[in-house]
């Protein structure tokens, strides 16, 4: 019996081994106190840098539209077309009106060269050679008008074809198939997804000092991202109603999921301070609770609920309670969560 229950206990020892090798370890960070940016926080909205709205130049029926909403189109690709046969009938015309004014311009050389042949034998006076004259010159204006008309209506019949001014995603889509298109009337909306910008306001009293430190970063808490700035532009005017200034953010090129009118924060900073802080991605909401698990000395993990303040910049958050520092908190809170043995009646 001892032998068995001997066994029975190596067995279990070399499980319980194998269970703790398998279990996979938490990547841990320190809670500290860093020299951070004290930040001032506004609400914003995204916008395009470069947005078209793409319009019919010419009169006729939709037959057919290539791009629809979401899709991505490149400058000078064909999104729709538009009935061509009136604008067809319109360049034959112009091409038969030049045939004519050719045909005239040449009646009236050789009706020019005529009379200067009679002048020279005395046949004809100077004034009839004047009146050839004339008449050769109205007719190679009548030719050149006529050209004219016909290049007007071959480049009128190429506005049949629309085609995007720029590349980027198609965000709003205005007609469909079939409905008639007049001169200005908007079909598709397009935004170049790589050249990206955040409208935000602020009070005139952190004006001075937003132009003097130059940084800033984005949150868009729809996509729980934050997004570095490129560069800002603050913009000489204010709101005579709100005393606000208006400043732009330009953010980096090739940010997913990030379209126009999706709303955002602005953090600029102020000024410098010592925080207690930890990294952003360690914090657990909960509802209106926040928490970080709690790593210990043996690589235990217990959640503990704190109190956070404001963002200090490069992925970290001020905390105000509920830590202290030198403890360690996990990065991969959901991980840690399901780690964390559950206590009976929690």
């Amino acid at each position: 019996m001892n032998q068995r229950l001997a066994r029975v206990l190596g067995v279990l020892s070399v499980l319980a081994r194998c269970a703790a090798a398998a279990a996979p370890e938490l990547s841990i960070a320190p809670v500290e106190y860093r020299d951070v940016d004290t930040t001032y926080a506004t609400e914003a909205v995204i916008e395009a840098v470069r947005q078209s709205t793409i319009s019919a130049q010419v009169m006729g029926r939709i037959v057919e539209l290539r791009a629809d909403v979401g899709d991505f189109v490149k400058a000078g690709q064909v999104v729709a077309r538009i009935d061509e046969r009136e604008a067809a009938q319109v360049v034959a015309s112009s091409e038969a009106q030049v045939a004519q004014a050719r045909a005239n311009l040449q009646n009236a050389r050789i009706n020019l060269e005529r009379a200067r042949r009679l002048l020279e034998s005395q046949f004809v006076s100077q004034s009839a050679v004047d009146r050839a004259e004339a008449d050769f010159k109205a007719a190679e204006a009548q030719l050149r008008a006529a050209e004219a008309g016909a290049g007007q209506a071959a480049v009128s019949k190429g506005y049949t074809t629309v085609v995007a001014p720029i590349s980027g995603v198609i965000s709003a889509r205005s007609v469909e198939v079939g409905e008639m298109a007049t001169p200005g009337k908007p079909l598709l909306t397009a935004f170049d997804p790589n050249d990206m910008r955040v409208l935000a306001e602020v009070p005139q009293s952190v004006v001075s000092d937003i132009k003097t430190l130059g940084r800033a970063m984005v949150e868009v808490p729809s996509v729980d991202k934050w997004i570095n700035v490129k560069s800002m532009v603050i913009i000489p005017a204010a709101d005579p109603r709100t005393h606000s200034t208006r400043v732009r953010l330009y953010l980096n090129g090739d940010e997913r999921d990030i379209y126009p009118g999706v709303y955002a924060r602005a953090h600029f900073a102020i000024g410098r301070a010592r925080k207690l802080v930890i990294p952003a991605q360690s914090v657990v909401r909960r509802s209106e609770v926040s928490g970080v698990y709690v790593v210990d000395s043996k690589g235990n993990a217990s959640f503990r609920q704190i109190r956070l303040g404001e963002s200090a910049g490069a992925g970290l958050v001020e905390v105000l309670a509920g830590i202290s520092a030198g403890e360690k908190v996990a990065l991969e809170p959901v991980k840690a969560g399901m780690l964390t043995p559950v206590k009976p009646g929690s």
